[in-house]
């Protein structure tokens, strides 16, 4: 029967691998502390990031595998389920960890910040490589949240705590910054296949069939998860994928008015518009005048 584990609080996870439970929001995990344990599927109502030191079986997120070996970050948000694949032989984990229950973060700076920080959604093939220098300073980053952890609980500690998992957070979205212009060449062929996906949807029949785009199929087209797909494109262009492909959109459009008859109205429907004056409004923002000038001035040359 497979092994299949539910950790929605900070002291079941840390009984899980022989840790102490310092604070009942956050910990410090250190996983060479851990009972050897084959493979399971682990479900998380916390989040979660881990640090891996040695190959330990195949990590997957639904049935996609991390790019995950030693030296890499992983984050995770609660509902998240992960995988261990290896289901046979025992392993001894190594490693370092930080979890954190969603109620740390009431009533401080990092609440409101979280969303900001996209990697908690990537998955497949997205993990965080760390250079030798980066992974020392996430080290040093997560013994300063452990230093904290052993001082008694008082009115402090969460503002404290909290700071310092920001701080912490804030190097990793250093560091994969780092990794988006590192990784460019695989990065570059991401972007040339996110063109050919647009100009095939815009001359295929998808466009009459299913409306505009939207960012996640792309994203799923490419393997993508919809966050990290975004922030590559952002790194790569200048644009979200949103302004991308609404850029794209209007100079179709513009091509439509200049060289055809058809009414504005048509070409919104033709454009994927279920009403025409979304249509206007959105070329009125990027091109700065509405269609209706835009083809007067055209026609006046």
């Amino acid at each position: 029967m497979e092994n299949t584990y539910f950790f929605d609080s900070i002291s079941s996870y840390n009984n899980y691998n022989n840790q102490e439970t310092l604070h009942p929001l956050v910990s410090v995990i250190d996983f060479s502390k851990a009972n050897s344990r084959k493979g399971a599927k682990m479900h998380f109502g916390i989040y979660c990031i881990f640090m891996k030191e040695i190959h330990c079986g195949d990590l997957k997120y639904g049935c996609k595998h991390y790019d995950y070996e030693a030296g890499t970050l992983v984050f995770l948000s609660p509902g998240q389920v992960i995988e261990v694949a290896n289901k046979t032989t025992y392993y001894q984990p190594m490693g370092y960890g930080l979890v954190f229950h969603k109620d740390l973060l009431i009533g401080t700076s990092l609440g409101k910040l979280l969303k900001d920080y996209h990697f908690f959604q990537y998955h497949t093939k997205e993990a965080l490589h760390l250079s030798e220098q980066e992974r020392s300073l996430i080290i040093d980053s997560l013994r300063h949240i452990k230093e904290e952890l052993q001082h008694p609980i008082d009115k402090h500690s969460k503002k404290l705590i909290a700071s310092n998992i920001e701080l912490f957070l804030n190097y990793c979205q250093r560091f994969y910054d780092r990794q988006f212009i590192t990784r460019s060449i695989e990065n570059t062929g991401i972007l040339e296949r996110f063109e050919q996906l647009l100009i095939a949807y815009f001359t295929s029949r998808e466009l009459t069939l299913h409306g505009l785009p939207t960012v996640a199929h792309f994203a799923e087209k490419l393997h993508l998860s919809s966050n990290y797909f975004g922030d590559l494109i952002k790194k790569e262009t200048g644009k979200s994928p949103t302004a991308y492909i609404q850029q794209y959109l209007i100079e179709q459009a513009k091509l439509k008015m200049s060289h055809s008859d058809q009414s504005i109205q048509e070409i919104a429907y033709e454009m994927g518009f279920k009403y025409p004056q979304h249509f206007s409004r959105l070329f009125k923002n990027i091109v700065g005048i509405s269609p209706k000038d835009f083809r007067q001035k055209i026609n006046s040359y």
